[in-house]
């Protein structure tokens, strides 16, 4: 089908279904700057085995009009440098930004399902997410980004958007403020979004002199458990690259795993229920995040071992996980501040420069497996890890080696994402589906785990233990 030009595909994919598209619309671009060589971290997501692409969801509340998206982007998505270049090599085989004409026809896609073909809606956008997975961009043909229009009304939205990014126009961060800098608020159609921004205390080192040589002591003081954090951590990371693996469990994926595809589910939650549990234990919204995976985890996990006792014949117990499960997770953490939307607002109508590209450390995070009588006990071993981790130059360390780290760990058969938006909280799963065959379940698990830890935290008695 003529909207899928450009399209390579990795595996044999889903049946292809029809897409509509308006009048051929071309948007002209002058290459005013020339060809600009790709940054290292960008060339990096175009190794063989990682070849990576964001996939973004969003849910309408109103029916989406084709038309009306791409005489838009013309103004706003298409100013920016990176989503109307092409990656082409040089004469060298170097990898450079090449501005050209954007034809939106490669770019936006409407699906046309047949006529009553769609029994169960949320399963058919499912599949069709799932099914970009198989695909990649030619890099020569087309900028690497298209935007999907799904006018299929679901559970959760009257339609949905995806767009899929190759990682190697920017990072999550920068992409996000993009997208919003795209959007105008309701109330009035010519502002930005505002986003509330958190004041940063700073430690002032005037005052009397008993208390400016206390102040002394206690920055000499973080400073010594920062740099012995970032040595142990360092130290802990050589380690494991050289031989201290993970121990091996349903959730290891076996090689070639990156080009398999995969399964995007989510769930939903309250943010209210998170605040609770975060004000309750003095804790951060990142800290129970990860308290109710590492709780959901470990009902899946045990779930799974006791599918295998009984396969075995052994019969089935309360707690059925293996002692001392060693289970780690590369957690992304991002090196620099966002690009304000107001800066890449500017950037796209003003052609001025704004920050941009891919600025991501790794952090090797230990995940706490266990069945835990008290469900709180999760987040304090989550914020315990998480403050540890803050408290070190891990994540500068393993930018630097950015390559070294990607080539060692590679993609993996499971990846958990939190995007937080008004009062609600949704959590995706990404899972290769050879790996977790019932990523559902493990939404549910996790959904599970939030339940027990907020009800625990209600009760008095939980939180004085």
């Amino acid at each position: 089908m003529s909207s899928q030009k450009g399209l390579r595909w990795r595996k044999p994919a889903l049946k292809p279904i029809l897409t509509s598209q308006a009048n051929k619309q071309v948007v002209n671009v002058v290459d005013e700057e020339g060809e600009e060589p790709l940054s290292p971290s960008a060339r990096l997501f175009h190794e063989p085995n990682f070849n990576v692409y964001i996939i973004a969801i969003m849910g309408c509340k109103n029916r989406i009009y084709p038309d009306l998206i791409r005489a838009n982007l013309g103004h706003t998505l298409l100013r920016h440098p990176r989503f109307s270049s092409l990656q082409v090599e040089d004469r060298n085989g170097k990898l450079k930004w090449a501005r050209t004409e954007v034809d939106l026809e490669k770019h936006v896609i409407v699906p046309e399902p047949e006529p009553n073909s769609i029994e169960f809606p949320d399963e058919w956008v499912e599949d069709y997410i799932s099914n970009l997975s198989k695909t990649t961009i030619d890099r020569s043909q087309q900028p690497l980004w298209d935007l999907h229009l799904l006018n299929i009304k679901t559970s959760d939205a009257e339609a949905t958007v995806v767009l899929r990014i190759h990682h190697s126009l920017g990072d999550g961060s920068s992409l996000m403020s993009l997208l919003l800098a795209c959007t105008r608020q309701i109330s009035n159609p010519d502002a930005l979004p505002t986003i509330p921004s958190k004041k940063k205390n700073q430690l002032s080192l005037c005052g009397s002199g008993a208390g400016r040589i206390q102040r002394w002591i206690v920055r000499l003081w973080w400073f010594t458990v920062l740099i012995w954090n970032t040595v142990v951590d360092v130290f802990k990371f050589a380690v494991t690259a050289v031989f201290l693996m993970d121990t091996e469990t349903p959730l290891k994926a076996s090689p070639g795993v990156e080009l398999r595809p995969r399964r995007f589910v989510y769930r939903t939650i309250s943010l209210d229920d998170i605040k609770l549990i975060k004000n309750a234990m003095n804790a951060t919204v990142n800290d129970v995040a990860l308290g109710i995976t590492q709780a959901g985890l470990s009902r899946y996990l045990n779930c799974k071992y006791g599918e295998m006792r009984r396969s075995s014949g052994t019969a089935e117990v309360e707690n059925n996980l293996p002692k001392n499960i060693r289970l780690r997770s590369t957690l992304l953490m991002n090196l620099r501040p966002a690009a304000g939307i107001q800066a890449l607002a500017n950037m796209m109508e003003k052609n001025t420069e704004a920050k941009w590209g891919n600025w991501i450390g790794y952090v090797l995070l230990p995940i706490d497996i266990a069945l835990h009588q008290n469900p709180l006990e999760y987040v304090r071993r989550a914020k315990t890890t998480v403050d540890r981790k803050k408290h070190s130059l891990e994540a500068i360390y393993t930018f630097s080696i950015a390559e070294v780290v990607l080539k060692l760990f590679g993609i993996k058969g499971l990846m958990i994402n939190f995007q937080s938006y008004v009062n609600k909280m949704t959590f995706v799963v990404s899972a290769d589906e050879d790996t977790i065959p019932d990523p559902h379940q493990l939404c549910q698990d996790i959904v599970k785990s939030l339940e027990l830890i907020r009800d625990a935290v209600k009760e008095p008695r939980a939180r004085q233990t």
